[in-house]
């Protein structure tokens, strides 16, 4: 990348920050749920309008979310996994917002990076099975950068720490980051949250993804129990920038994996 992504609290809409001339990367700071997704459909708009003229583009938004807000997907029962009222959320100061995504009920809020791709699969030669799974590399490489050894489970989409090899689907670690993905006419909107250290008690006003029973974790509370600093907000969305930009520029790890119905969380 030719310059470090922008700190939260220095919004940066210009795009650069890719060696590509066709990737956008653009860092707003922290901006509310709504505001993002509007930005999110333009983008994509924007990828289809380019596919249609025969020229390549995508964009990649790195950025917070503030206010703190869980997102209900359109799945059935998935409002079933808010658990807090919307006084209770209110006193938080959560607020709830539909969205288009796929996956169940999620949170966003400061401390977490919040990245959303909106890219042409068909470029990327990539199905929707294989972008979650690159999603999903780009952040166990990532935080193996920070010392951390994560992974995948089996039976649910997103990235843990903690697994062992005796650890069942369903079963065993602590969930560290969620995927959930829209995909239409093969362009991509919303994309990945990683808990860097946000606050990680409003995950208890509902079910994470609908997993009961699984905890979420976040980089500085692994890093504080390995008795080590945690990494600056920044140096974390710088990583996970660097090593996206690179998958997106070579996908060819991710290509033609088998179908999946899966779309996140």
């Amino acid at each position: 990348m030719n310059r470090s992504l922008q700190p939260p609290d220095h919004p940066d809409s210009a795009s650069d920050g890719s060696p590509s001339d066709w990737l956008e990367i653009l860092r707003p700071g922290s901006i509310d749920y709504p505001s993002g997704l509007a930005w999110q459909r333009a983008l994509h708009a924007q990828v289809l309008e380019a596919r249609a003229a025969g020229i390549r583009r995508g964009f990649v938004l790195f950025l917070q979310h503030d206010p703190p807000v869980v997102t209900v997907s359109r799945r059935p029962g998935a409002i079933k996994n808010v658990l807090a009222s919307p006084e209770i959320l209110a006193a938080h100061g959560v607020e709830r917002h539909e969205t288009d995504r796929g996956g169940d009920v999620t949170y966003h809020g400061p401390g977490q990076l919040v990245v959303y791709p909106m890219v042409d699969l068909n470029d990327l030669g990539v199905r929707i099975h294989g972008w979650i799974r690159l999603l999903e590399q780009v952040l166990i490489e990532s935080l193996g950068t920070f010392g951390l050894a994560a992974g995948r489970d089996p039976g649910a989409t997103g990235v843990w720490v903690g697994r062992t090899e005796e650890d069942q689907d369903g079963e065993g670690g602590r969930k560290i980051a969620a995927i959930g993905v829209r995909v239409s006419r093969w362009a991509t909107m919303h994309g990945l949250a990683l808990n860097v250290d946000p606050d990680l008690s409003h995950f208890d006003l509902i079910v994470p993804c609908g997993l009961a029973g699984r905890p979420v974790t976040s980089i500085a509370q692994e890093c504080r129990a390995a008795g080590r600093p945690s990494p600056t907000f920044e140096s974390v969305r710088e990583e996970v920038a660097r090593r996206l930009v690179a998958r997106l520029e070579d996908p060819s790890d991710f290509r033609d994996r088998a179908a999946s119905d899966a779309d996140g969380c």
